[in-house]
């Protein structure tokens, strides 16, 4: 290598560990990231190969929310994983993270309200009929939301069967297993927060039947790919998309038990912080691996990527830290990290709703000698 950086202290970050049935070299994980590079029928193509390909050096990489089915689309340029032609564009891309030696899980996601006709062809289904609070990124530009539909019991029974359906169709992408996004706003947070599921029925009311339809869509997912190949990601309190779930505390210990029993190889926290209670319950009533996600500020994406939050989470529990901006800017993220070797800055204005190579796959790699 060509910098003179002194390595740092060795770390628990960089530990090998066993998640279910795959050895991990390290404890760094790529977080899902939403990049709109997918072509406009969600069929991931030769950049998005290259990209994860270039990541590899990641312990496991989870690939980017993408839709079970057509109606769950949220923007433009979102992968899928519901039609052959889907499934053979994502497969592309795990053969050339699986030849550049990494892993890869694919997080399975459905927008709920956060949708548009004219970005999926189809009125947004949710658990009750409240609108997205923001205008919306559609192909013919930002737009104010529509009104969903409320699901019936048909739409929900449907959509349980089609995340099944898409983790089957993960699997045979070459995937080593998925992850249920029940978090940041999307449809499965959408039916545990009160202010967007207002039902009466059996999916709406207390805790109990708010937390049914995750329970039972990782249920779905388990019963067709097993609980190996499974996790689940939750945004204890997170605010955004319009959520307000009302009752945080009483929901995820409720939630978190339910979905210990049926035993998915990890529980995934976005925005964790050691520093605050909610880490210490879930920690504490979480029996398996644990990822933490630590909400960044710019300037610790500078400095060191996130490396010490990614410790102190470790310190406090964590099994496995997913970390996201410092992946992007840096294809070799998890050297630099482990040798100490300064990072590449951050692009911000590539971060979402743009095509193409620039800020995706052009951020170079160190020099070597």
């Amino acid at each position: 290598m060509t910098h003179t950086e002194q390595v740092p202290a060795a770390s628990r970050l960089f530990e090998p560990v066993r998640l279910g049935g795959l050895e991990l070299p390290g404890r760094l994980v790529m977080a899902p990231l939403t990049r709109n590079r997918a072509d406009a029928d969600g069929v991931p193509g030769a950049l998005m190969a290259a990209h994860y390909a270039q990541r590899a050096s990641a312990a496991l990489i989870i690939a980017e929310g993408t839709t079970p089915n057509a109606v769950g689309q949220t923007y433009p340029h979102i992968p899928g994983i519901h039609s052959p032609a889907q499934i053979a564009g994502w497969h592309r891309v795990t053969d050339a993270v699986r030849a550049a030696g990494g892993r890869m899980f694919l997080q399975l996601q459905h927008g709920g309200r956060v949708g548009h006709p004219d970005t999926s062809g189809h009125v947004p289904l949710a658990p009750s009929a409240v609108r997205f609070p923001e205008p919306l990124h559609t192909p013919s530009g930002f737009q104010d939301a529509v009104p969903p539909r409320e699901m019936t019991g048909e739409d929900i029974r449907t959509t349980i069967a089609d995340f099944a359906t898409a983790a089957r169709n993960a699997v045979a992408a070459g995937f080593a297993g998925v992850e249920v996004h029940s978090a940041n706003g999307h449809l499965l947070h959408q039916f545990l927060s009160r202010n967007t599921n207002r039902r009466t029925d059996e999916w709406g009311g207390p805790v109990r039947n708010r937390i049914r339809f995750t329970v039972e869509v990782v249920r779905a997912v388990i019963g067709a790919i097993g609980a190996d190949r499974v996790g689940v990601r939750v945004s204890p309190g997170l605010g955004v998309n319009g959520i307000e779930e009302g009752d945080t505390e009483e929901i995820y210990p409720v939630l978190t038990r339910a979905l210990a029993e049926l035993g998915p190889v990890y529980l995934h926290q976005v925005y964790a912080d050691p520093d605050l209670p909610a880490f210490a319950a879930l920690r504490a009533a979480w029996p398996g691996t644990l990822i933490a996600n630590p909400a960044l500020s710019r300037e610790e994406v500078a400095g060191d990527g996130g490396r010490l939050r990614g410790e102190r989470l470790l310190e406090a529990g964590a099994d496995l830290i997913a970390l996201g901006r410092g992946f992007l800017a840096n294809p070799d993220f998890v050297e630099r990290l482990r040798t100490g070797a300064p990072l590449n800055e951050l692009r911000p204005e590539f971060l979402m709703h743009v095509q193409g190579a620039e800020g995706y796959t052009d951020y170079p790699a160190l020099a070597r000698v």
